[in-house]
């Protein structure tokens, strides 16, 4: 006896407008009640917040390097303005003592 042949399920691919707006369902009434309205697995609804909480930490850790980045370029530009000050002063320095 054959075993009868299933049929390929196709996954179905939702828009990030739909994802967003059934995290805020699940945010408002519960994830199990929001995934049977929406006839999801809850598991996708938990993948998905955990998916939006990771990329919203990394905006957050992108925001504090560039931060940091922007005050490392500035202290660079100070101290190489202060050195060119220098090699001036001892420009004349050394031009004068002769």
């Amino acid at each position: 006896m054959k075993k009868p042949v299933s049929q390929p399920t196709t996954r179905r691919r939702h828009s990030q407008q739909f994802k967003d707006e059934a995290l805020a369902l699940a945010e408002r009434v519960g994830v199990s009640v929001a995934a049977r309205q929406l006839g999801l697995n809850e598991n996708m609804l938990y993948t998905w917040r955990s998916k939006k909480q990771a990329k919203q930490e990394q905006g957050a850790v992108e925001q504090s390097l560039a931060v940091e980045n922007a005050r490392l370029k500035r202290q660079l530009a100070e101290q190489a303005e202060e050195l060119a000050i220098l090699k001036k002063a001892a420009a004349y320095f050394a031009k004068n003592q002769k």
